[in-house]
């Protein structure tokens, strides 16, 4: 679901930056200043669970992999507005670090997974736990069908985006400048795997967290509301337990490169390039690369691509490395944040 460079033209680029823009100027200005900084240290939490989730990759129909997001518990949690910028944070670290997802693209991964998904999340799960106690069973399906949902509708928008491109922008011979797949294959060949498999981990990891929360730390729970009306809240006592849960999923995260095969429609154009020369399918890259998607593909080159590190011979310990160093990059925001918070109160507090 992270479209790299290349496979959308510039001007669908420029529109989808400015949806994100817009979500990402409401989201801070409804954490007003004041509240913001006592949220930060959830919200790099939240975006480290993100940043890890989305390293587990899972085999999809067709060969091709998936992932959950991670974006339902961030909007249960933070409300719309926390979990928007911490899956934005996330997406923006895959994108510049590792060069998952496109610089171009950044905007519409952000407006697909971090806007549209936490708010679908959101407004699914409190339509459905409404009026439901925090230790209501009730909850625990709301979060497990706002995370199928949430994935589902984000990977639709990516697919959309992915199908309109060939219909929108093409050669004087109708050969495709960027993304080459129609509608009638995008759609169904994001949907598939997404409907069967990614939609249903981010609604096992949902329910499961919620049910976690519930026994662990409901105050967590209670938050939603406080958060998302912009109200003041007290800092929370137990981000070392969720630090310490983040660290047992990146020493897992080894896991993530078990299932074989690419993301569909994150294809290399060197892996286009090798294509078999056969008619394309849903589940396989075409036989030639677009032109728009060459020129644009190697716009920025991420340090570590592909979350492997050139200097790390063994892939593994190269992604579990990946993991540590993004992980410590939010890390080191939330203690940053809680630092700045500490002085200020302080200074308010001085006569």
């Amino acid at each position: 679901m992270h479209i790299p460079d290349g496979y959308l033209s510039p001007s669908t680029c420029g529109v989808l930056y400015v949806g994100a823009a817009t979500g990402w100027y409401a989201a801070l200005k409804r954490l007003k200043r004041a509240l913001l900084s006592r949220v930060i240290p959830l919200i790099s939490v939240f975006a480290a669970f993100s940043f890890v989730v989305m390293m587990f990759n899972l085999p999809l129909p067709g060969g091709t992999t998936g992932h959950a997001l991670g974006v339902t518990i961030a909007a249960i949690v933070l409300g719309p507005s926390g979990a928007i910028l911490a899956l934005s944070i996330a997406l923006a670290i895959q994108a510049l670090f590792f060069g998952d997802g496109g610089i171009t693209t950044l905007g519409a991964n952000c407006f697909n997974m971090a806007i549209v998904g936490s708010l679908v999340a959101y407004a699914s799960y409190c339509l459905i736990a409404a009026g439901a106690a925090i230790d209501s069973r009730r909850r625990v399906v709301a979060a497990a069908v706002a995370g199928y949902l949430a994935v589902n509708v984000a990977a639709l928008l990516a697919a959309v985006e992915f199908g309109i491109q060939p219909m929108l922008f093409h050669d004087a011979s109708g050969t495709p400048l960027y993304a080459p797949y129609p509608l009638n294959i995008a759609v169904p060949a994001m949907l598939i795997g997404h409907l069967t498999f990614a939609g249903l981990a981010e609604a096992v990891i949902s329910a499961g967290l919620v049910a976690y929360l519930q026994a662990a730390d409901p105050a967590l729970l209670r938050a939603t509301s406080v958060v998302a009306n912009g109200e003041d809240v007290r800092p929370v006592p137990s981000l070392r337990r969720l630090w310490i849960m983040i660290a047992i999923f990146m020493l897992l995260t080894p896991l993530g490169i078990l299932a074989a095969g690419t993301a569909w429609g994150e294809w290399a154009p060197a892996q286009l390039a090798h294509a078999a020369s056969s008619p394309p399918t849903p589940s396989s890259p075409a036989s030639t690369v677009p032109a728009g998607l060459e020129r644009l593909a190697n716009l920025w080159t991420a340090p570590f691509p592909a979350y492997a590190p050139a200097f790390v011979k063994s892939r593994s310990f190269g992604y579990l490395l990946s993991a540590m160093f993004g992980v410590g990059l939010l890390l080191i925001l939330s203690l940053a944040a809680r630092s700045w918070q500490t002085k200020s109160g302080r200074g308010e507090s001085s006569p």
